[in-house]
């Protein structure tokens, strides 16, 4: 059976919206976008991100995610992230979109996106990976279909936003491992407890 983590940059408040640009998502009138470029430069973190990126596993991202994602990264040169997003098996839980997708190695999943993650994580041993995709993470989260989060805390409070959670999800999580950067920046893994 798989394990899915899920990868967030979250504020001290739980904020995840838009972490790398001004307007990267500025729904329900976010105006602090960019809010983790600030500290993004941490070489401790960028170091421990890096040796994440080069284990095996795919990608698992919400539609909108994954569209930005595919509008990014394939153009960018000479980064060591673009060539494993590329390559990486990606999965795509989505009801709107339609195969054949965009980006290289991607699989739809459509229909009711935790009935269709549970599925796969029942099938192979191929851990999963998600990245940002906050609708998605939320929606599994509700049925407890989330194995670990890998949170990059930053040190910044917004007072509102979308956060990670939503009200009327529970669970105990366990620290499992931790780095703390010279910026601040708190890279932490929680597994289900």
């Amino acid at each position: 059976m798989r394990t899915i983590t899920a990868l967030e940059n979250v504020t001290l408040d739980g904020v995840m919206q838009s972490p790398g640009r001004p307007r990267e998502d500025d729904r329900g009138g976010f105006t602090h976008g960019g809010w983790a470029a600030a500290s993004a430069e941490d070489p401790e973190i960028q170091a421990r991100m890096g040796e994440g990126m080069g284990t095996p596993g795919s990608l698992l991202f919400g539609r909108r995610t994954y569209e930005d994602f595919h509008g990014f990264w394939p153009r960018q040169k000479d980064n060591p992230f673009t060539e494993v997003l590329n390559a990486r098996r990606k999965y795509v839980a989505s009801r709107t979109l339609t195969e054949p997708l965009p980006w290289e190695n991607s699989t739809l999943l459509p229909g009711d996106a935790a009935e269709a993650v549970a599925a796969l994580k029942k099938e192979g041993d191929e851990d999963l990976l998600i990245i940002g995709s906050g609708a998605l993470v939320r929606s599994l989260a509700q049925h407890d279909l989330i194995d670990r989060y890998t949170l990059l805390i930053f040190p910044i409070v917004l007072g509102g936003g979308q956060r990670l959670f939503d009200d009327g999800v529970a669970a105990r999580l366990k620290l499992v491992d931790s780095l703390t950067g010279r910026s601040g920046v708190i890279l932490a893994t929680y597994a289900r407890d």
